[in-house]
């Protein structure tokens, strides 16, 4: 069975788990001809090496064209827009399926933060056509590269407080805290989001949270870089892609003597 573990010693973003699966083997070419299903126009798909504490990973950008209007790249969608816009595509069931869970999950959060209905939360940043490509593209890479499971380490949070439409937020941030209940969070002193919460929405959704790496035989690792360097810590995201290692089976046999 092929698994990934995503190690989440400096957090997760959409863009940072976008990035290491590039980092890991997936084809961007694959991934562009993937998200054109959904019909969105007016952005651009970029990645480079870079590096992060002398540590080379991927840094994954969706950039927004110059015709694309303000309006349009922070355009407010609701769960049912979102989940149309996906059903009309012409992308894989799988990839519909996963990608709607992800975005119902996120729906669940901020409906719990701001007191409202999961139909009736409209999307701001993660409305944003970037957001989409990231949560969407993670599901197409991970389907593209055949994983059958998912797994993530306990995930470190920074401090501090991050601008958001609604104005200043703590971090992590309210709908992040929410999507990562039940599972192992390390805080740190960091002031900065390592944890967004579309990273975590994605991970939660479609991972198991384990205490280390599950025993594989390691076929591909990748780094997916934050935007920033992070004095402390190498600011990125590690997957490990391999098989699971299973015990051959071995017949016994009973020899009896007289």
């Amino acid at each position: 069975m092929k698994i990934v573990y995503f190690d989440c010693f400096s957090g997760a973003s959409g863009d940072m788990i976008l990035g290491a699966l590039i980092d890991a083997g997936f084809n961007q070419e694959e991934l562009s001809e993937e998200l054109k299903k959904l019909g969105i126009n007016n952005y651009e798909l970029r990645s480079k090496k870079v590096l992060r504490s002398a540590i080379t990973g991927t840094k994954f950008d969706v950039s927004i064209k110059e015709s694309a209007t303000n309006d349009e790249h922070h355009k407010r969608r609701t769960l049912k827009d979102i989940s149309r816009l996906i059903n009309e595509s012409s992308l894989s069931e799988s990839v519909k399926r996963d990608s709607i869970r992800i975005f119902e999950n996120l729906a669940n959060a901020e409906a719990k933060v701001h007191n409202t209905l999961p139909e009736e939360v409209h999307f701001h940043e993660v409305g944003a056509i970037d957001s989409i490509i990231d949560i969407v593209g993670s599901v197409v890479a991970i389907h593209g590269l055949k994983i059958e499971n998912i797994y993530f380490s306990p995930i470190r949070t920074g401090t501090g407080f991050v601008k958001c439409h609604h104005g200043q937020f703590p971090i992590p941030a309210p709908a992040t805290v929410e999507l990562l209940k039940g599972h192992h969070v390390i805080g740190t002193n960091i002031q900065r989001e390592l944890t967004t919460p579309t990273g975590a929405a994605i991970l939660t959704t479609l991972g198991i949270n384990v205490e280390m790496c599950p025993e594989i035989s390691l076929l591909q690792t990748g780094y997916g870089a934050g935007s920033y360097e992070i004095p402390q810590i190498p600011n990125l995201l590690r997957v490990m892609i391999g098989e699971t290692i299973t015990v051959s089976e071995q017949d016994e046999v009973w020899m009896v003597e007289t």
